[in-house]
C-alpha cells in the first residue's frame, strides 16, 4: 500500500491548480487561503482531540512544526494564489514551482548530508526538460510575466526550503496535531496579509463552495497527510522529485475535465518526465 503514496500524492496535489480554477474567481487569494486554513483547524483539532493524538513533548518541537508549515503552506501556496490570481498562466506557475527538485538536490548535500549521484542530477535535469516540455504550450502572448513571477518564484523557495527544514528539524511527528500546530500560525500570517494587502472578499457561490470542500478534504488533510509521510520516510530529493509529475498530472486531468488540448510535444514531455522521476528515485 505503500507503495501507491507517492503516485496517490501526485494526484491529489495536481488537482489544486484545478480547485484554484473554480475557486479564484470568487474570493481574493488569500482570503480563500485563511478560509480553508480555519476550516483545517477546526476539523483536524476535534480530530486529535477525539483520537487523543499526542502532541509534542518539548517546544523546540512545536518551533520547528510552525515554522515548516509556514514554509510549506503560507509562503509556496500564498505565493501560488496570488501568481494565478493576478494572470499568471497556470503552466508558467508550475513550471517555476517546478524547479524545486533541482533547488532541493543543491540544498540536500549542504542541510543534509544527502549524496546526489551523477544518475540522480542526470534524472532531475530530464524532468525538467520534460515538464518545460508539457507546459511550453501554456504561456501567455505578449503578457507581461515579470511582476507576476515575483509570488511564484517566492513560492518556489517556500516549498524548497519547507521540504528541507522539516526533513532536517522535524520529520517525525504526529500528523493530526503536528497539523493544527502548522496551519494556526499559517493561518495568523495570512490573516496579517490580508490586513495589510487585501480587503478580506468571499462570494459564496457553489463553485467556490465546492473549491474550498475539495481544498480543505483532499488537499489540506489528504495531500498535505500524504507529503509528511514522504518527507518521514523517503530522502528529499526523491520527495521533490515528484512534484516534476504534477504539472503532468494537471495537464491530463485539465484535458479530461476542462477539455484543454493535450498536444504531441506535451505527452512527449510527460514521458521524460516520468523517466526523469524514475532515474531519481532508482539511482541511489
Amino acid at each position: 500500500m505503500q507503495r501507491l503514496y507517492p503516485f496517490l500524492f501526485v494526484f491529489l496535489w495536481s488537482t489544486g491548480f484545478i480547485g484554484a480554477k473554480y475557486g479564484l474567481p470568487y474570493a481574493g487569494p488569500l482570503s480563500f487561503l485563511l478560509t480553508r486554513y480555519g476550516f483545517v483547524i477546526a476539523l483536524m483539532t476535534v480530530i486529535a482531540l477525539a483520537t487523543r493524538a499526542p502532541w509534542p513533548q518539548e517546544p523546540v518541537q512545536w518551533l520547528h512544526i510552525a515554522v515548516s508549515g509556514l514554509l510549506v503552506h503560507a509562503i509556496y501556496l500564498g505565493g501560488v494564489f496570488v501568481a494565478i490570481k493576478h494572470g499568471l498562466p497556470a503552466g508558467v506557475t508550475a513550471l517555476v514551482v517546478g524547479m524545486q527538485p533541482l533547488l532541493t538536490a543543491f540544498g540536500a548535500g549542504w542541510l543534509l548530508g544527502e549524496t546526489v549521484n551523477r544518475w540522480q542530477w542526470a534524472g532531475l535535469a530530464l524532468g525538467f526538460v520534460g515538464v518545460a516540455l508539457v507546459v511550453s504550450g501554456k504561456f501567455g502572448d505578449g503578457a507581461a510575466l515579470g511582476p507576476m513571477l515575483i509570488p511564484a518564484l517566492v513560492a518556489l523557495l517556500g516549498i524548497t526550503a519547507g521540504t528541507l527544514y522539516q526533513k532536517r528539524f522535524c520529520a517525525q511527528f504526529d500528523l493530526r496535531t503536528g497539523s493544527v500546530i502548522q496551519f494556526v500560525p499559517t493561518a495568523i500570517v495570512t490573516a496579517i496579509a490580508i490586513a495589510l494587502f487585501e480587503d478580506f472578499q468571499i462570494e459564496w457561490t457553489p463553485d467556490f463552495i465546492f473549491a474550498l470542500a475539495w481544498l480543505v478534504l483532499v488537499l489540506s488533510l489528504g495531500a498535505i497527510s500524504l507529503l509528511n509521510l514522504l518527507i518521514r520516510g523517503g530522502s528529499a530529493v526523491n520527495v521533490a522529485s515528484l512534484f516534476y509529475l504534477t504539472p503532468i498530472s494537471t495537464a491530463v486531468i485539465a484535458w479530461a475535465v476542462f477539455g484543454e488540448k493535450l498536444t504531441l510535444t506535451a505527452t512527449a514531455g510527460m514521458l521524460l518526465a516520468v523517466s526523469g522521476v524514475y532515474l531519481v528515485a532508482r539511482a541511489k
